[in-house]
């Protein structure tokens, strides 16, 4: 081979190399924003159902010590997230800001009564946790009525069900396209290559030889395009982080970790069985149909 051919076959494969991790490092970009939105998806939805509570009408003739009482009970339970005694006066408060006007003059007295906001635990708001909350609260002889919005609760669940099944579907497609186009770009690499597999052959190398450095090279490609994807992703959630900062959540570490991670094992396990099932196609090839 003359020193022109040699510069020009060493430029192509320099050329392979950079396109291949490079879209190795973008499909894996995405997979990674997929993985960030179902991360923080799980935060999102945990802060809607822990906006579910009830409010817990106490009777007219109840004592602070019997109320303070029982904030204590329902505090120590599993399902409660957080309990606030709100007074006859601070209830009529929150009317009059609501309406805007000052109802209790017009009637002349106050007829709300005092009660206890309850804020549940996310893992408690499925609609028959919550009708078994709500009738052990009613048990308690403090307590008029239960009030919560009935609807609202079942439109929730419902609604979280559904996007969940559409994030799954979708991740399932999106790590299908990944797999395909990780594949596809490989064994158009490898397929530049067929000559010098062939070549090694004739002077008597084993497959085992012949594929090791294929797939140590294929290794190396998925750990350096999973750092570029995952430094892309820094990068776009450092520029972006004002904007992100009410979607986002920054502060589990462990899940990031997590999530860089999957990536990283993502990659190289692609790589590493797409390379290998390339490499032996065209072990097994006539040499006839390597020009095709």
């Amino acid at each position: 081979m003359s020193r022109n051919e040699n510069k020009v076959y060493k430029r192509r494969l320099r050329s392979s190399y950079l396109t291949s991790v490079i879209s190795i490092s973008l499909v894996l970009f995405l997979l990674g924003i997929l993985g960030l939105l179902i991360i923080n998806g799980r935060y999102i939805n945990q802060a809607v159902r822990e906006s579910i509570g009830f409010n817990v009408i106490l009777k007219e003739n109840v004592r602070d010590a019997d109320i303070f009482q029982l904030q204590k009970i329902l505090d120590a339970k599993d399902y409660t997230l957080s309990t606030e005694y709100i007074t006859k006066e601070e209830a009529a408060l929150e009317t009059e800001q609501l309406v805007g006007g000052d109802f209790v003059e017009f009637l002349g007295y106050n007829p709300l009564p005092p009660s206890i906001r309850l804020r549940l635990n996310a893992s408690y708001t499925r609609p028959d946790s919550v009708i078994f909350i709500e009738e052990e609260i009613l048990s308690y002889d403090q307590v008029n009525e239960v009030v919560y919005k009935k609807t609202l609760l079942y439109a929730i669940n419902e609604n979280i069900r559904k996007i969940s099944i559409v994030i799954l579907g979708f991740s399932l497609l999106l790590l299908l396209v990944a797999i395909t186009l990780i594949n596809n770009t490989i064994r158009l690499s490898i397929y530049s290559k067929r000559f010098i597999i062939r070549t090694m052959q004739l002077v008597g190398a084993t497959r085992g030889f012949i594929r090791k450095p294929f797939l140590l090279g294929s290794v190396l490609n998925g750990f350096i395009g999973a750092v570029i994807a995952m430094a892309l992703i820094a990068g776009l959630l450092y520029v972006s982080s004002e904007e992100l900062e009410n979607i986002i959540s920054f502060s589990d570490m462990r899940l990031m970790a997590l999530l860089g991670g999957a990536i990283l094992l993502i990659s190289i396990v692609i790589n590493w069985i797409s390379t290998f099932f390339a490499v032996n196609k065209y072990l097994n090839i006539k040499t006839d149909k390597l020009y095709y």
